[in-house]
């Protein structure tokens, strides 16, 4: 290889047109999915205290927003919901036929049937006491239950019409039990993302404090969710959750989240055919807001640059926040 002065790498960075000419691009807005909270009402649109810029939705007033999304190209949206019903030990309003997210999907569908609606299943949101899983009497996780209940609820959620289960629990077998509940119901074209690679992360403050679903600290019971989502410390664990959701019969593995796990995008994405997500998560987002906010970095360039990494690393889906605001911060400039 030739070397300087022969050899000048600020020619091919010279200009914008040169650099546009071999840099990688945004992906386009098709390849985007933007996650979002319904909650069960009407007239409710809510700006989120810790995720400037995102609400919860009630389901009728989600519409106007998802219509702004679907204007802007976006391929796909992630659905979280809520319950205003009691919540119990298993979460079993997370299956209820009427339910936020339930409602939500036929109303999309119907309006906008072009779109493909993902939802995520999981209880932490309906159980009365924020695990993923319903407990036993000595306060431990009954994975084994919580699977059947997930399937219960990934089988609402396509009835309803969703293109795409996705579930978020982390529990051993539940793309097993999900995949086999679809089959049995003859759902055989909903396809299902695996939260495959998802870590036990710091950075799901602001979603917790969305969706109201954090671990309720009581004697007996694990304090956070360590016990079943993945250490950020111990990669070959973290990659056997893809290699078993692949074999469960996954469509689609996720890593999550999506900044701080770069690496582990890579190595998904080298070790499977399969399409790899990335989740952009809550924490992700925010902190790009409050580091602006401070004036410390010019937020639309952080947008971007952080994207680029995401794309970098391999990533077929981007699900972020960002994907609502995409012509403001990757349309044409």
């Amino acid at each position: 290889m030739s070397t300087f002065p022969n050899l000048r790498l600020n020619r091919l960075r010279r200009t914008a047109g040169i650099r546009a000419m071999f840099d990688l691009e945004i992906p386009s807005p098709a390849k985007w999915c933007w996650p979002t909270f319904v909650v069960p009402g009407q007239q409710i649109k809510e700006e989120i205290a810790s995720m400037p810029g995102q609400f919860r939705y009630s389901p009728d007033q989600l519409l106007p927003a998802v219509e702004a999304v679907v204007k802007q190209g976006i391929g796909s949206i992630l659905l979280f919901g809520q319950t205003d019903q009691p919540k119990d030990n298993g979460g079993s309003q997370a299956w209820c036929d009427h339910g936020a997210v339930q409602q939500a999907i036929r109303l999309i569908k119907r309006e906008f049937p072009q779109l493909t609606v993902i939802s995520d299943v999981c209880l932490c949101a309906y159980t009365d006491h924020g695990h993923c899983a319903p407990l036993r009497s000595d306060g431990s996780l009954d994975n084994d239950l919580a699977c059947e209940c997930l399937a219960r609820t990934a089988l609402s959620h396509a009835a309803a019409g969703a293109d795409i289960v996705a579930p978020s629990a982390m529990m051993d077998g539940q793309v097993a039990a999900i995949r086999s509940a679809l089959a049995e119901n003859e759902f055989h074209h909903t396809l299902l993302m695996a939260y495959s690679t998802k870590f036990a992360s710091a950075c799901y403050g602001p979603f917790r404090d969305a969706e109201g679903s954090a671990p309720q600290l009581r004697p007996g019971m694990p304090s956070d969710r360590k016990g079943y989502q993945a250490s950020y410390a111990n990669a070959r664990n973290a990659l056997m959750e893809s290699v078993l959701d692949e074999t469960e019969g996954a469509d689609i593995l996720m890593v999550k989240p999506a900044l701080f796990y770069l690496d582990m995008i890579q190595k998904v994405r080298e070790q499977t055919l399969l399409p790899v997500a990335a989740y952009n998560v809550s924490g992700e987002y925010s902190m790009l807001i409050a580091t602006a906010e401070r004036g410390w970095g010019d937020l639309d360039e952080l947008v971007r640059e952080s994207t680029m990494g995401i794309v970098r690393s391999g990533a077929d889906l981007i699900i972020s926040y960002w994907a609502s605001q995409y012509q403001r911060f990757f349309g044409t400039r």
